[in-house]
């Protein structure tokens, strides 16, 4: 049922539910076999809270198994999946094919912007100049031709410069003296000339190793035009995640809403009525679903904290009542680990101290959803084992449980 006259299909909250257990991997019959199956599907993981990664693949793999070995294998053997700067200047965990319609839509000009900023605070706080910031990036990038990967310690070590310091934000109330060598490698990984390999420690480690881009085992992104990246981004997100608003895809994207209009004008997207308002899908996904016509069964889920399903559009009542936000997001807007039931946020879960996966339900769902959210608190806590996982971003109900 495409449009008929001038009307425009409706897609209602039960039927965006539908799509969203089938597409993003959560309904039982649904889950995936692979760590990049579960990337495609979702198009990009959160990566900047590094165990939410195993955490979100985790929580969509088939079996009981757990992710690490998966992941580890996708990330730094085959090097299917590719950890790297993206939407909104966030790190992501994305399919290493779609590595160059990010890079060049998204994380290039991020990148233009951070150089700039980088130079125009080390002019106003040091002596340092952009000849001196070529100088030191040309060292580690000589320096790691040599290891193959070293830690950010190890290269400040062999690269002295990248011990040096500047006087970060002088005259204001956030002065004070920053080391340089974050900032540097920050920009460097933004360009796609270094990329993160192995942690040191555990698969909850923030603490990367870094490569030449070269050297890795997906190799460093190739040139695409900016705007043939971005209808690519936007194709592949409106199959995940469509029907979405225009707000909903400049606020994923980062992009001027310009650039947004381009791309959805560029895949042929067109306009569907949503609660919310105007919403968008590619021109085949226009009928009705197979994922609602099948009823499949309700789901339960536990997702990590920064979870791409929980986080990936900026309107979501209609999956998360708006009265349970207070507790499941911190003041930046990061959402915590939740409890899902058949599209919907329900509550929140937490691992306590001595390793105990814990949960409160804030909707009442009944007793069979109690216990298949029960028999997912159970899988995820076989998996974990004796790891202990604490979101980088701490929200109050995680707080509270996990106390």
């Amino acid at each position: 049922m495409g449009e008929t006259g001038t009307s425009t299909r409706t897609i209602d909250a039960a039927e965006r539910r539908a799509r969203l257990g089938v597409r993003h991997r959560l309904a039982a019959r649904a889950r995936a076999g692979s760590a990049e199956e579960v990337a495609g599907s979702l198009v990009a993981l959160h990566g900047t809270d590094p165990a939410s990664v195993f955490l979100a693949v985790g929580a969509r793999l088939a079996g009981k198994a757990g992710p690490v070995a998966e992941v580890e294998r996708a990330l730094y053997e085959d090097g299917s999946l590719v950890r790297m700067h993206g939407m909104r200047h966030t790190v992501f965990v994305l399919p290493a094919a779609l590595a160059p319609a990010v890079q060049a839509s998204t994380s290039d000009p991020a990148a233009v912007r951070e150089r700039a900023t980088l130079i125009q605070h080390l002019a106003a706080g040091s002596d340092f100049d952009a000849a001196w910031l070529a100088e030191t990036e040309r060292l580690v990038l000589a320096e790691l031709a040599v290891r193959g990967e070293a830690t950010g310690a190890e290269l400040g070590t062999a690269v002295p410069a990248l011990r040096s310091t500047y006087l970060y934000g002088k005259g204001t109330r956030q002065e004070g003296v920053q080391s340089v060598a974050s900032r540097v490698l920050r920009v460097l990984g933004m360009e796609g000339r270094i990329v993160r390999g192995r942690p040191q420690g555990t698969w909850t480690s923030s603490r990367f190793r870094w490569a030449r881009s070269a050297d890795a085992p997906s190799g460093p992104p190739s040139a695409l035009d900016p705007a043939t990246a971005r209808a690519e981004l936007i194709q592949r997100w409106l199959r995940a995640c469509g029907p979405a608003t225009e707000a909903d895809l400049k606020w994923w994207t980062g992009w001027k809403v310009t650039d947004v209009r381009g791309a959805l004008a560029a895949v042929g997207a067109l306009p569907v009525t949503l609660d919310e308002g105007t919403g968008f899908v590619l021109p085949d996904d226009l009928d009705p679903v197979a994922e609602r016509a099948a009823e499949p069964e309700p789901w339960a889920a536990l997702l990590p904290a920064l979870d791409p399903t929980a986080m990936g559009w900026q309107e979501r009542g209609w999956y998360l009542d708006p009265e349970h936000r207070a507790a499941l997001y911190d003041r930046s807007g990061n959402i915590g680990p939740t409890v899902w039931w058949d599209g919907r946020i329900v509550g929140g879960w937490a691992q306590r101290t001595d390793g105990e996966i814990v949960h409160r339900l804030l909707t009442d769902v009944g007793a069979a959803a109690g216990r298949a959210i029960d028999a997912e608190a159970e899988r995820l806590a076989g998996w974990i084992g004796d790891v202990r996982v604490t979101p980088r971003f701490r929200t109050p109900l995680e707080r509270e449980l996990g106390a």
